[in-house]
């Protein structure tokens, strides 16, 4: 056995909204059954509704499908719940009359938009008991339930959804349907107490006794609201399901015996939708505090360490600075770029709601302007810049200053060996016991270390050059350097004292001597420059350098190549030193002459010379490698320089090219603004994915460091213009994005349709000359001037204008951008709410009352708004004042500015 539910199955409306509620009730199946217990409920209700109209014309049924066979009070009943008058109906008393008295109710239940499928006057007269209850339920529908209208929902769905909105305050009331949800009766009495609170005690009800609620329920609706007793509490409690029909049909009673109280209903919901739109607005101003206090916060933080000048004492320690600085650069500011872009779109958003929910701009607390955030991002990266460039001559200085320590100490100690028992020689009083012959040989000997000691006068000079530039680096170990500097310098100052008294000791006993051995002086003369020269070219061959490019290396190899070419002619000369030695033995042989130990003249042996000879042999092919492992260096640094080049070349105009095709994306309008949303979202995903390139580019630029290369002649980018290029294409297309997504904002709140946005744009593009984005106030005040707005140049145009320019530009920046110009042309050609319309809403819901109470507040308004009014409403003061009472009237200006009051 089944119900009425498929009673639906044979109506349809004409209307499109009609028809689709009906198509959701066709569940009645007229082949089946009726179930018992919802048959009986039903001839109950329907008998009940029937006659609470019916006997407003004096009359009533007994038996729902006896007595309306004769179409008479079936007339009736249409002409008391339509209000209109039917045709005459037929007195008589025989079967034809009755088909069309019937016949003329169906005819005006179809001419109201029903249209009755398989529903015969025929089966009405016959008493058919199924086709009666599913016509009385189709009048019920249309009559009485099918014009119920609640927030955009009606019929079945509205009534539902009022029920919801009425009973949700109340304890263990839920109602999602309209048969067990009112089982236990609570559900009855949460609806009269919500309207008539003095009727019922709510709090005395028990779930657990859901007939005693029921009746309580029947009883005052039939009392004292006039609603007849429709149910029977122990046939809704009997049944598993009851039925949804009889349920609906006698909620609608209290439905429409309540509808008086639907406009404070719908006024407590204008105010629900302003004071839900200022909650929301708030709570963007605080996320847009906290978010700006963050990000300044970070950016306080950061700038006294790029701004930290303090220089390290190795390369070490620069480098270690170095790595943090790349950290910094690749993990702690990427998110903050992020966010100083989201923190420009909420502000650009909630100004936009603002303006659409007609409320005041948002100014943030002082110090926290997207100006004051630009100005402080600017201080960063220019201490940032600053920060990098001074690493880098840090590191360069660092590198430098190694090179010359090294260098000073392999000059020091080559100095030092030189003069290790040169004062003790110089001291000694040898002459004082020497022939002849050998003190002529002392004094060639002095002769001789007189030369060797000029020469090495420029190497002590060029000790000192080098511990000056030291000093002027501020090395940090400069104390140590000119500690050594002073005693080489004290040494050679005593070095030339005592060579001038030898000398002058020499000379005084040359005098009583003669003899010279002309063989051993050629030699000591020959050897001692040759021997100097040994020692030059072994210094230079083991003398550090450091290059910074290919065209330096090739130098010092071009150079090397040029030493390399004297080594034969030194060559011939070493044997010719050697060969004047091997005179002096082969005459002393021949003469049979004892020669008495080495060259008096000089301590060059033949021996050292070729031992030096070998050694420079030695070092040269080793300058060789040196020279060429520097060349492959220098080659693989040039290669990082043509590898970041290309990519650079290649990288830099995309973003450029990127950049000026988002500014004519922005200008021109080509499709709606979800078309043209869409295609900025997918040209974003374009940018985003081009990010690998950069990645790679990051990679390449840091192999370049890490190289400690300084210049690239083959490219005009650096990292640091493609990085700021980079996060502006990014910020660019963002904020491209949003002003679309306000667009449409703006459209949707405002109602715009596409052909005005399209002619607004036009408008715009067509006086922004020089395609900025954005009207200056002349290229603004021509548009105005031919959208036909009297701003000409006089007194009274020129107070309009300025009027309209506080409204597109209130920050005074001169210029009007185009979501500003579409807010103000939108603004002058739609309505929004206003303080007014608030204050009307707020004195329904007082009762035409001045003021508000917290209990009418609580009563008409969902709890959390409730709370929020009564937080900030101000004591009523007026002449009417009762104890409680809040003054709704400044509350709901100041919800919308000065300006409204």
């Amino acid at each position: 056995m089944v119900d009425y539910h498929a009673a639906n199955n044979q109506i349809q409306y004409s209307s499109g909204g009609q028809q689709s509620y009906m198509e959701q009730e066709n569940d009645w199946d007229r082949d089946l059954l009726l179930d018992p217990a919802w048959e009986k409920q039903q001839r109950k209700t329907f008998t009940a509704w029937c006659n609470s109209h019916l006997r407003k014309a004096g009359t009533q049924i007994e038996n729902i499908e006896e007595d309306f066979r004769d179409g008479l009070k079936l007339m009736l009943l249409l002409e008391v719940i339509s209000g209109e008058r039917l045709p005459k109906p037929e007195r008589g008393k025989m079967r034809v009359h009755k088909i069309n008295n019937v016949n003329k109710a169906l005819d005006f239940i179809a001419s109201k938009g029903v249209k009755l499928v398989s529903i015969g006057a025929e089966e009405i007269v016959d008493g058919n008991a199924k086709m009666t209850l599913g016509m009385i339920w189709t009048i019920i529908l249309r009559f009485a339930i099918q014009d119920i209208s609640v927030e955009e929902t009606s019929a079945k769905e509205g009534l539902l959804l009022w029920c919801q909105r009425k009973t949700a305050p109340y304890k263990n009331v839920n109602v999602q349907n309209f048969h067990i949800s009112w089982k236990d009766g609570l559900a009855f009495n949460a609806l009269i107490h919500r309207h008539r609170p003095e009727l019922i005690d709510y709090d005395k009800l028990r779930k657990d006794d859901p007939v005693t609620n029921l009746n309580n329920a029947f009883e005052v609706a039939e009392r004292y609201l006039d609603i007849p007793k429709m149910l029977d509490a122990e046939d809704i409690v009997g049944t598993l399901r009851p039925d949804e029909k009889a349920i609906m049909t006698y909620v609608s009673c209290f439905y429409h015996a309540f509808s008086g109280a639907q406009k404070a209903e719908t006024a407590a919901n204008r105010i629900c939708k302003v004071l839900a739109v200022n909650q929301e607005n708030e709570h963007l101003m605080e996320d847009y505090e906290k978010l700006a206090s963050d990000l300044l916060e970070w950016i306080r933080r950061t700038i006294p360490w790029l701004e930290n000048r303090a220089p390290e004492k190795t390369m070490t320690e620069m480098q270690q600075k170095l790595e943090d600085f790349r950290d910094y650069r690749r993990v702690h500011k990427p998110p903050k770029v992020q966010e100083k872009c989201q923190l420009e779109i909420n502000f650009n958003t909630l100004q936009t709601k603002l303006r659409l929910s007609n409320r005041p701009a948002f100014m943030p607390s002082e110090g926290r302007m997207v100006s004051d955030i630009n100005g402080a991002w600017h201080k960063l990266e220019g201490a940032e810049k600053g920060y990098e460039e001074w690493l880098l001559n840090e590191i360069r200085r660092l590198e430098r200053l190694d090179h010359l320590a090294e260098k000073f100490r392999q000059k020091a100690a080559i100095h030092e060996s030189w003069t290790d028992g040169k004062e003790a020689m110089l001291t000694q009083k040898d002459y004082e016991t020497a022939s002849l012959s050998e003190i002529k040989a002392l004094l060639k000997k002095h002769e001789a270390f007189e030369s060797d000691l000029a020469a090495h006068q420029d190497r002590v000079e060029q000790i000192a050059a080098i511990a000056q530039e030291l000093n002027e680096l501020d090395y940090y170990d400069s104390p140590s350097v000119n500690a050594r500097c002073q005693k080489i310098c004290e040494q050679w100052d005593a070095l030339g004292s005592l060579t001038q008294s030898r000398r002058e000791s020499l000379e005084r006993t040359e005098k009583q001597l003669e003899s010279i051995d002309e063989l051993y002086l050629e030699y000591a003369k020959r050897a001692a420059p040759f021997n100097n020269w040994m020692e030059g070219a072994m210094e230079d061959l083991q003398d550090m350098f450091i290059v910074h490019n290919i065209e330096e290396i090739q130098g010092l190899i071009t150079a090397h190549d040029q030493f390399k070419s004297t080594l034969p002619e030194a060559n011939k000369e070493r044997e010719a030193i050697q060969a004047i030695q091997a005179e002096v033995q082969k005459i002393a042989q021949y003469n049979g002459i004892k020669l008495a130990g080495n060259n008096p003249y000089t301590s060059i042996t033949p021996q050292s010379i070729d031992k030096k000879w070998e050694k420079v042999q030695q070092l040269v092919p080793q300058r060789d490698q040196a020279l060429q492992e520097e060349l492959a260096r220098q080659q693989s640094n040039d290669h990082l320089r043509r590898q970041f080049a290309n990519q650079a070349n290649m990288i830099g105009p995309w973003i450029q090219n990127k950049m000026e095709e988002i500014g004519r994306i922005s200008i021109e309008m080509n499709g709606t603004l979800e078309d043209q949303l869409t295609h900025l979202r997918q040209y974003e995903q374009s940018i985003i994915e081009y990010k690998p390139n950069i990645d790679q580019l990051e990679g390449d630029h840091q192999l370049i460091q890490e190289a400690l290369i300084f210049d690239n002649k083959y490219t005009a980018y650096t990292m640091e213009h493609l990085r700021v290029g980079w996060e502006q294409l990014l910020t660019t297309i963002a904020r491209t994005i949003n002003e679309i997504e306000n667009q449409i904002l703006t459209r949707d709140a405002k109602g715009i349709s596409q052909e005005q946005l399209h002619e607004y744009r036009t408008s715009f593009n067509h006086f922004d000359k020089d395609h900025s984005g954005v009207l200056q106030a002349e290229e603004f005040k021509a548009c105005l001037i031919s959208l036909g707005y009297d701003v000409e140049n006089d007194k009274q145009g020129d107070a309009e204008f300025t009027r309209i320019m506080g409204i597109v530009d209130p920050n005074n920046s001169g210029a009007v951008t185009f979501q500003a110009f579409i807010d103000f042309m939108s603004r002058e050609t739609t309505d929004t709410d206003t303080a007014d319309q608030v204050i009307a809403s707020f004195k329904i819901l007082a009762g035409d009352k001045n003021y508000i109470t917290a209990e009418e507040l609580r009563r008409e308004l969902p709890p959390d708004q409730a709370e929020y009014c009564i937080a900030r409403m101000a004591p009523y003061t007026g002449p009417d004042a009762v104890p409680g009472a809040l003054d709704y009237m400044s509350f709901s200006t100041a919800l919308y500015g000065e300006s409204d009051l």
